[in-house]
């Protein structure tokens, strides 16, 4: 920064995944310190360049983006949005407008920690600073480690770990909010700010964003927070069925930074009990995965544990194919694979499910599975989905034994017991009894005339046996440790 007159040099704030005004570390930093402020976000084409005409995503960026517009307006300000590649765009918009530096918030990501060292050297070139902060996590990279200063590779003491350092009960200072509010008065206009373009303007398609109940930008991240927190004390027991309204569906918000992980975190911890502690947990998970990633890169693309980058996948696209469109022959699972290619997204407990099934009864490779689930999920993270892949996978930083293998029969029974998610969204076993609903193979002819399924024909027989792939499953892992 300029030294000698910060407070008058105007600075450029560069939104990336924290599309919102309130407790915004960035935001914050840069109203405090400067004047006179300019907020921009760049649809970024070396990510949009990859994607099919028709993504949720992006449209629930660009509509996130246009209240966020509207709100800098109502302020002074306004968003200055361009549709290009970040390391030519941001330092040809510094020197149009002037600034003396840049401010934004940390992306974990390795290509956006190359993204953003790569934009930091070429604005040093014009004398522009360029500043980062902490805002999409509680903690981060080394802030929580061993006492030997290594990091954490099991979830449970690394939580006993943050819990210590967040001294919850003592103090609020690692959740405490950014006052942005006493400062918004520093949000400048401009003439480069023309405002949202629109899906067509970046070659994209509307998509069914809306008729699938998703609202975005502030207002429905609010809307999700304000309707978690009245039934948060029944998450615990609530949050494995996936026919009951029992999580939160606050993932995609806290994906792209329409909410605040600080207000949420203190929320539940202030609410306190089972469900909403047991809800802070899952915040905890997500530190825990950035905190993987930025130690163990080297778990993109490959094991987190690289002895198991010996096993020995089997390659079968049918198999893939099949389980990509909800056709196994498992209902659980067809059913939570319909409900991602039908929704953006996918209950927790079935992302298990799921993954397990593709890696430990198809056998395939769970690099191809999580490749299925960034493609499709509105709320996709790299860190929380390879991270969950890996788990489900025995491959990742996990304290269960590889031969845990989920039964998606038995998953079926004890999770959806009436069947009522699998009818939802695999509507031909819609009149299957209760009794033969989890396994509707095991029907016998009559049943099925009756019901109008017949298995192989209106339904498909399962494509693998659970008990064989079991011990398939078994001999891969024993091969691969004893080598």
């Amino acid at each position: 920064m300029n030294s000698q007159h910060p407070d008058t040099q105007p600075a450029l704030v560069w939104l990336r995944r924290d599309l919102r005004l309130d407790d915004q570390a960035a935001l914050y930093h840069t109203l405090k310190q400067h004047s006179r402020v300019y907020v921009t976000f760049i649809f970024d084409r070396d990510i949009l360049d990859q994607l099919p005409r028709q993504d949720r995503r992006v449209e629930f960026i660009r509509e996130s983006l246009v209240e966020l517009d509207h709100r800098l307006r109502e302020h002074g300000g306004a968003l200055i949005v361009r549709h290009g590649w970040p390391r030519e765009t941001i330092p040809a918009l510094a020197k149009a407008l002037g600034v003396s530096d840049v401010y934004c918030n940390r992306d974990y990501e390795p290509n956006a920690v190359l993204r953003d060292r790569d934009v930091a050297q070429t604005l040093s070139i014009d004398q522009i600073g360029f500043h980062s902060y902490k805002d999409q996590t509680i903690f981060e990279q080394d802030e929580v480690l061993t006492q030997m200063g290594k990091p954490f590779t099991v979830f449970t003491p690394y939580k006993n770990a943050w819990y210590k350092k967040a001294g919850l009960s003592d103090t609020d200072f690692f959740v405490r909010p950014y006052p942005v509010t006493r400062y918004l008065q520093h949000l400048a206009p401009t003439a480069l700010a023309t405002g949202v373009p629109t899906l067509a303007d970046l070659g994209f398609e509307t998509t069914d964003l809306q008729k699938i109940g998703i609202m975005p930008g502030i207002t429905g991240g609010r809307e999700r927070i304000e309707d978690f927190f009245t039934r948060i004390q029944n998450y615990k027991v609530a949050r494995d069925f996936p026919a009951i309204k029992g999580v939160s569906y606050l993932s995609v918000h806290l994906r792209f930074g329409t909410i605040s992980i600080r207000e949420l975190a203190a929320r539940a911890w202030r609410e306190g009990g089972e469900g909403a502690l047991g809800w802070l947990n899952e915040l905890i998970w997500r530190d825990f995965y950035f905190a993987i990633l930025h130690h163990f890169p080297h778990a993109i693309g490959h094991a987190f544990k690289p002895a198991f980058d010996a096993i020995a996948w089997d390659d079968n696209p049918d198999w893939h194919q099949a389980w990509c469109e909800g056709r196994t022959g498992y209902p659980l699972v067809d059913a939570a694979q319909r409900q991602l290619a039908q929704t953006g997204w996918m209950h927790n407990r079935l992302r298990m499910v799921s993954a397990s099934f593709y890696t430990k009864d198809l056998g395939l490779d769970w690099r191809q599975g999580e490749a299925w689930f960034a493609k499709l999920l509105l709320d996709f993270d790299l860190s929380a989905n390879n991270g969950g892949w890996q788990w489900s996978s025995s491959t990742g930083c996990d304290a269960q034994p590889w031969f845990r293998i989920f039964n998606p029969v038995t998953q079926s029974e004890r999770f959806d017991p009436k069947g009522k998610f699998i009818r939802r969204y695999v509507p031909e076993l819609a009149h299957v009894p209760d009794k033969y609903i989890h396994a509707p193979w095991t029907m016998p002819a009559e049943t099925q005339a009756n019901c109008g399924v017949l298995i192989g024909r209106d339904y498909p027989a399962p494509i693998v046996d659970h008990g064989e792939a079991r011990q398939r499953t078994l001999a891969r892992f024993k091969a691969a440790t004893s080598e």
